[in-house]
């Protein structure tokens, strides 16, 4: 891994050039962050979790047709990727009031919402990633108008995918957050799900104790947060029925 060139590193992944033009390889760290890094912890067996359930979900999109720039998990801790620019907008889509939505409207949290809502913040660190409208992302050029409809239908899509997805496994999707990226082949530009979809990026409530199942037991000092992972994990199917859900690390059974 030292060897390759690293082309950027973020709070939870890093990305290295790929094996061939046009692809990168996706590196899924350990480190939990919450409150743009202010909290920060490694949780050994954190990264390789979310490797699997993020490859798992990507290749079920990949598979109806979303367009994405997952290609194949590599190993425990890499996926290959299509290389894309990414565009400086995260895209949450809400369900269920949680997080900021409670407190920024004060709507009382696990409220069903009357529709999904989907909102936009500008993907910027030093601003704390800052709410934003379609009429700031045209204004600046984050994003032109066309792009913006097809992030917010992709994310009708992912919605309504994830939420079956979970249901089916006793799980409610509240929300969750999701990045695109524009794929450039040859002279055609499209717009495609990138970044990673994992606890890490979803609240998920366990539908009949309401357990949280998401990061936001590190958010919120619960603790838990690998055993948690583990069996949203197991509940995908990911891990063996057979396999213990607690342990040192996560036993994790390969990908056909």
């Amino acid at each position: 891994m030292s060897r390759r060139r690293k082309i950027y590193e973020g709070k939870a992944k890093i990305l290295y050039e790929g094996p061939e033009p046009g692809t990168l390889v996706q590196f899924f760290k350990d480190d939990a962050t919450a409150f743009n890094a202010k909290k920060h912890e490694i949780i050994d067996g954190k990264g390789v979790l979310n490797n699997r359930i993020s490859e798992y979900v990507f290749e079920n999109l990949n598979s109806i047709g979303v367009p994405t720039h997952f290609i194949k998990r590599i190993n425990m801790r890499e996926q290959l990727i299509k290389e894309v620019e990414i565009i400086p907008i995260e895209v949450v889509v809400r369900n269920i009031a949680a997080g900021s939505l409670s407190s920024r409207l004060g709507v009382e949290e696990g409220n069903v919402l009357p529709r999904s809502i989907i909102e936009f913040y500008y993907k910027n660190d030093e601003l704390n990633d800052p709410i934003v409208s379609e009429e700031h992302i045209t204004a600046f050029g984050w994003a032109s108008p066309p792009e913006i409809d097809d992030m917010m239908a992709l994310a009708i899509r992912v919605n309504d995918f994830l939420s079956g997805l979970f249901l089916g496994v006793g799980i409610q999707l509240v929300d969750f957050k999701i990045e695109f990226g524009r794929l450039y082949e040859n002279d055609v530009m499209r717009v495609v799900l990138a970044d990673e979809i994992s606890p890490d990026s979803c609240r998920l409530w366990d539908i009949k104790t309401k357990e949280k199942m998401d990061k936001d037991r590190f958010r919120q000092d619960l603790g838990g947060l690998l055993d948690n992972y583990r069996e949203v994990a197991r509940r995908l199917g990911i891990m063996n029925e057979n396999e213990p859900t607690r342990g040192k690390g996560p036993v994790l059974v390969k990908s056909d």
